[in-house]
């Protein structure tokens, strides 16, 4: 990925943020017949491993889990917050006309290596911690109990488990950073204006850090 340093993200605690707020990941893996790429929810866990530890599961019927050697290197893309951002917004381009249109987001990179676990136990497990995190807000959380026992094992039939230790994260926050001031602050008002309230807020948390 191409990175600037001024764009780049070094904090672990902003990478595992976008983690945890966007667990919706990209795991892109090479086959025998290229390039490939499954999007898939991931529980990210930190403190297993020195750089933590992604878990998920993919249906049964997708060829990804035996394409996959155990330990083969694969890489997860996390997308935060992202928007495009017109040029109209920045105060200097009604005064030189001189600004283009461009795009800002967040992303982190999760480079690791595969295993993948065929076993209802590992599937269990997986699918009650994602359940737990993802129906936390709800007022009645679902839970596998609320099901048939032998509905829940059919469907865990279907799935297998996967899991990647991260070995490199990387983290990029194109957020206006080589702007002035003035064209930051109104890109962040119009972003509110037009309910781009996730992009703002990213954008003025970053007015935290001199601009370059």
């Amino acid at each position: 990925m191409y990175l600037p340093s001024h764009f780049a993200i070094a904090q672990p605690n902003a990478l595992h943020h976008i983690l945890h707020d966007h667990p919706l990941g990209i795991l892109v893996t090479h086959t025998a017949e290229g390039l490939d790429a499954n999007h898939l929810p991931f529980e990210f866990d930190p403190a297993r491993g020195p750089l933590g530890t992604l878990t998920g599961h993919v249906a049964r019927a997708n060829p990804v889990w035996q394409q996959c050697a155990d330990g083969a290197e694969v890489l997860v893309i996390f997308r935060g917050a992202e928007g495009y951002i017109s040029p109209n917004w920045y105060p200097s381009k009604h005064a030189t006309h001189r600004q283009v249109p461009t795009w800002n987001y967040a992303v982190v990179h999760a480079h690791g290596r595969i295993t993948v676990h065929d076993d209802a136990q590992f599937a269990r497990g997986v699918v009650a911690r994602l359940t737990r995190t993802h129906e936390a807000q709800e007022p009645k959380p679902w839970k596998m109990g609320d099901s048939a026992p032998e509905y829940i094992d059919a469907m865990l039939q279907s799935i297998v488990g996967i899991e990647i230790a991260i070995t490199r994260l990387e983290g990029k926050a194109k957020l206006s950073q080589n702007r002035e001031l003035p064209d930051r602050e109104g890109a962040i008002d119009a972003l509110r204006r037009r309910g781009g309230d996730e992009l703002a807020e990213a954008m003025t948390k970053s007015l935290a850090k001199p601009s370059r």
